[in-house]
């Protein structure tokens, strides 16, 4: 089954997670590009809104982690079957 955007803010309502515009903004960073560290991330999310912290990187990679969608190796990958829309 394949994942995309709409998919994993359905599954972080589930987990009773507020799709906030910082999460959005983070989701689409996430699923379109190809990320190193959490650093990297936040450079391109504050670019889209300069109020998203580093802190909120983190807790955003941790959350997915914790719902399933992403996985940590020494770097943090998306699962194969999540896409962007």
């Amino acid at each position: 089954m394949s994942m995309c955007q709409q998919d994993v803010e359905k599954v972080l309502q589930q987990n009773g997670k507020r799709i906030t515009r910082q999460r959005k903004i983070l989701l689409d960073v996430i699923l379109n590009g190809k990320w190193e560290c959490c650093k990297e991330i936040y450079y391109e999310a504050v670019k889209r809104d300069p109020s998203i912290g580093m802190a909120t990187v983190y807790r955003m990679m941790a959350t997915l982690e914790e719902i399933g969608v992403l996985e940590r190796r020494s770097v943090f990958r998306m699962k194969d079957d999540v896409q962007h829309c």
